[in-house]
């Protein structure tokens, strides 16, 4: 296997899983470069009380990294000069941590909109009073154009997030968010507190991703513990995972019909939906699956009652999933509405390391259940669908296919499930300092974890990345050149999470 150019880098030897390493003072601009081609893909960015943290991926090795730049004083270098999908982690990065980002191309506050009691609240000087002004959009000039403010309060029950687009006419020239009202301080949260009580707020990220954000979570603090799940743990894992996918892309495919007035599709997409949310709630006692994920395994098992209701959920989805896709295709009002709508172009979503669906409609092949597998997926291999198209159709089609896989998972899954127990007994806490960071994937695509723990077992620093992060930029590009009344469907095409990139 080829070196790169950081494996020169010094290693940290308290990190487990992946390497961490740090980089020379000129080593974080030689990986702003690197992170211009397609193989080094960025993970995640984030501060840290004297340090900046960045995790990559090298597509072509399938190899992971956490890269570390020890900060001198309260300035870093900007990775956003060479590759914009840092801009707004560096933005937050200011934020939150209230350090200078230099040569930043767009240094607004981003997380920050002048509301908070205190600035830089995970600063390692501690919170300092508010300071932080509000931030005004990008200019945008020329005949006839104008501007419609949508949000932060939205109609229904949906969480805030403001949309503010430029437009000729009906078509949308430019659209720029401004996402941080959901912003809930979990990670100062989780400051000193143990393992346990972390899983909890991990939990709530994002209610609707409570499995994997639990997961990539309980993997980080495995990972830095030297602990592994017994195998019955990660097979249940693992179906409460694919439910939760069912779930979200039933209901997914359900309301882009619905934004594209075709009620009946979203109807039975809904109906199945809830089949989903009835048998993960009489399984494991909540709907969402919601603590079940813990260090160490899962809190419940899956006695013989519970797995016939399981298998008889996969027969009834079986059973009406190619007359819902058949209705999808046949339908020429939806299929109008949906084909060439938001499209994303591929070079887009390599650029961005864009996952999940989104990724995955437009040509990014990348799924980290197969491409850094974790168990049980290193013995069950998802099938991974992938189009090109990079349109509200492709989405759809992406979610339709990954519905049909991951029936065909579980049904794997629990054929081969294990006997034995489904939690790791008792760990006595580290007496040394341990870290460590995983990658999981979600329904919406890889979600990154990265734990310390003190010695003792408290929680000295924990980050946690939603796919949202990567994917709100790329909705800003696609609905460019569309009318302003297809921007509720391109938005539900993507999903993304207001809760989970306001974290």
């Amino acid at each position: 296997m080829p070196a790169l150019f950081i494996d020169d880098w010094a290693p940290v030897a308290s990190h487990r899983g992946w390497p961490r390493r740090l980089a020379p003072a000129e080593g974080w601009r030689a990986l702003g470069e690197a992170l211009r081609t397609a193989d080094l893909v960025l993970l995640g960015l984030w501060g840290d009380r004297d340090a900046v943290h960045a995790a990559v991926f090298h597509a072509p090795q399938r190899r992971a990294a956490v890269l570390t730049l020890p900060l001198a004083g309260k300035h870093v270098p900007s990775l956003g000069v060479f590759h914009a999908p840092a801009i707004r982690l560096e933005r937050a990065l200011q934020d939150l941590h209230g350090v200078t980002v230099v040569a930043l191309p767009d240094a607004r506050p981003w997380l920050d909109h002048g509301t908070w009691q205190c600035a830089a609240p995970l600063g390692d000087d501690g919170p300092a009073p508010g300071a932080a002004g509000t931030t005004g959009f990008l200019d945008a000039s020329g005949p006839a154009l104008h501007q419609i403010p949508v949000g932060p309060v939205h109609a229904g029950i949906i969480e805030p997030g403001h949309f503010r687009f430029t437009a000729h006419g009906e078509t949308v020239v430019r659209l720029e968010e401004r996402l941080g009202y959901a912003h809930k301080g979990i990670e100062r949260l989780m400051q000193g507190g143990d393992a346990v009580a972390g899983t909890r707020l991990a939990a709530r990220v994002s209610g609707d991703s409570s499995v994997a954000c639990s997961w990539a979570y309980c993997r980080a603090v495995e990972l830095a513990l030297g602990i592994e799940p017994p195998p019955r743990a990660t097979v249940l894992r693992a179906v409460m995972a694919e439910l939760e996918r069912l779930a979200n892309h039933l209901g997914d495919v359900g309301a882009i019909c619905n934004d594209a007035s075709f009620s009946l599709m979203h109807a039975e997409c809904i109906i199945l939906r809830e089949h989903v949310l009835r048998v993960a709630g009489a399984w494991t006692g909540h709907r969402l699956m919601m603590d079940r994920v813990v260090p160490g395994g899962v809190a419940v098992d899956l006695d013989d009652k519970a797995r016939d209701a399981v298998q008889a959920l996969v027969r009834r989805i079986d059973a009406r999933l190619p007359e819902l896709v058949e209705l999808y295709d046949n339908t020429a009002s939806l299929q109008d509405r949906t084909v060439g709508t938001g499209r994303l172009p591929p070079t887009l979503a390599a650029q961005f390391g864009c996952g999940g669906c989104i990724g995955r409609a437009s040509g990014r092949d990348f799924d980290a259940r197969r491409d850094l597998a974790y168990p049980p997926y290193d013995r069950h291999v998802p099938l991974v669908t992938v189009f090109t198209e990079g349109d509200v159709d492709a989405r759809v089609r992406v979610r339709l296919a990954e519905i049909d896989a991951s029936l065909r998972l579980i049904e794997s899954l629990l054929t081969a499930l294990p006997a034995g127990p489904i939690a790791c007994l008792p760990v006595a806490p580290p007496t040394a300092m341990v870290e460590g960071s995983a990658l999981v994937e979600g329904f919406r695509g890889d979600i990154l974890a990265y734990v310390r723990l003190a010695p003792g077992g408290a929680i000295e620093r924990c980050h946690l990345r939603d796919p949202s992060w990567f994917q709100w930029p790329l909705l800003e590009a696609a609905i460019e050149g569309n009318i302003v009344a297809d921007f509720p469907l391109c938005n539900k095409s993507f999903n993304c999470s207001y809760s989970g990139h306001d974290l």
